[in-house]
């Protein structure tokens, strides 16, 4: 595609939401290279002609940003400073009718699932060949590896299925040659990705292929870290536990998702599991791999919920002294079946109860870090910044969890694993020295 100018397009990246995101801009990105189109991710040189934007539909606060996002590449296009703006992601596959008329300087707007359409706008190709070849956006030592695409849950709140379709499983083999690329490329840890883990396999292969899976990639040679993101509570396969706790390099780590603790939330959410189920897994998880760190994710303010249905969670927490956890305050969503129920409790009710659950989880957050203190932990280093080394344990994962601050004499590269003495505890951080 020309733009009627000498020099040769340059297309930027804008990438908003989640790590699944992030993917989908990486193999577009790689797609574009691979057509001799010069591409880059969230370029701040101001040198390219064409933005992408890759949006989140979630919830009210990433619809919000995607949108001023996409008005401010307008803007600039309007200035002159841009030859074409596209628009793709969840906000535009669920809205597109909608922004199109309400943004028509947005020059094309695509699905979640439009890859090859997107691509004929660059005259560019869809190549095949190219599974698992993908223009990294992260730091070149980890890695987001995406197993599976779309979810059959229908939690009541949720609109992922609206916009990324029914569960589809990536073959076993693809995702191991996809984790071999990025080995090679220098890739040490990979994030396994999905709307939902745990149901990985059902459609290819007639069960739970989770644990198979994991095997498979645990012999990727050189590959050092593996870790589970977004496993749903609800029959929840336990032989993952078991290829956890047989090998090495897959992380003593998982992100559960729980959303609510109180059973007429978790009935109304249609989750599909009470509180006593949770806590009999959690127990059982524990078991099973000594050590391990759970990570969940809450939503406060959900339709009905009360004083006391808050109150169980915070007291779930003080019992349960989970690792990590984060908070969402509810949004109503456009026809999700929890669209139908009245949304009654407000904005600022939301956040004080957000903030009250989160405070609960910073005080078990600093006990458990104190704990570590005096105790040695491999680190893989993530960065230098502000003057000192930034890097993270296995029971860590990227921007999410806690940070460990290394002090080293010597230069640290990233990507490297280092022993880590713990000398300090904060509320969400470590601080410590290299142990030789």
């Amino acid at each position: 595609m020309k733009s009627g100018k000498l020099k040769k397009d340059k297309v930027n990246i804008i990438t908003l939401g989640c790590s699944k995101n992030m993917v989908d801009s990486e193999v577009f990105s790689g797609q574009l290279k691979a057509n001799g189109i010069d591409v880059i991710h969230e370029n701040g040189k101001l040198d390219h002609n064409i933005v992408v934007v890759n949006t989140c539909g979630f919830i009210d606060k990433a619809k919000e940003e995607s949108v001023n996002t996409i008005l401010e590449q307008i803007e600039l296009k309007r200035s002159g400073k841009l030859d074409k703006v596209y628009v793709t992601g969840c906000l535009s596959e669920r809205y597109r009718q909608d922004l199109s008329k309400e943004i028509p300087e947005v020059d094309d707007w695509f699905g979640t699932l439009e890859l090859p359409l997107m691509l004929q706008r660059f005259n560019a190709d869809y190549k095949s060949e190219l599974v698992g070849e993908r223009l990294l956006s992260t730091p070149e030592h980890y890695a987001y590896l995406k197993i599976s695409e779309g979810c059959n849950r229908t939690c009541s709140f949720c609109a992922i299925p609206l916009m990324r379709g029914q569960h589809v499983s990536k073959p076993i083999e693809e995702l191991v040659a996809e984790a071999e690329k990025l080995v090679s490329r220098g890739v040490k840890e990979v994030m396994l990705i999905a709307q939902e883990l745990t149901y990985y396999g059902l459609d290819l292969y007639k069960k739970r292929s989770l644990a198979d899976l994991l095997r498979k990639l645990s012999d990727v040679k050189g590959l050092e870290w593996i870790r589970l993101h977004y496993a749903y509570p609800h029959k929840f396969p336990m032989d993952v536990l078991d290829v956890m706790a047989e090998r090495d390099n897959i992380c003593k780590y998982i992100d559960m998702p729980l959303q609510h603790i109180s059973d007429k939330m978790l009935t109304a959410m249609k989750r599909q599991i009470t509180r006593a189920e949770i806590v009999q897994l959690i127990a059982d998880i524990r078991a099973k791999v000594p050590g391990i760190c759970i990570r969940t994710t809450l939503i406060a303010g959900f339709p009905g919920e009360t004083k006391k249905d808050v109150e169980d969670l915070k007291q779930f927490l003080e019992e349960v002294r989970l690792d990590r956890v984060g908070i969402f305050t509810y949004s109503h969503e456009e026809n999700t079946s929890a669209y139908e129920l009245k949304d009654n409790v407000s904005a600022k009710v939301k956040e004080e109860r957000a903030r009250e659950i989160m405070e609960v989880q910073q005080e078990i957050s600093l006990e458990k870090n104190m704990e570590k203190v005096g105790k040695v932990f491999k680190v893989i280093v993530d960065k230098k910044e502000a003057g000192r080394y930034l890097g993270r344990t296995e029971f860590d994962s990227v921007e999410v969890d806690n940070e460990v601050i290394i002090h080293s004499k010597k230069a640290l590269k990233p990507g490297t694993f280092v022993n880590v003495r713990i000398t300090k505890a904060y509320d969400f951080d470590l601080e410590g020295e290299i142990v030789d």
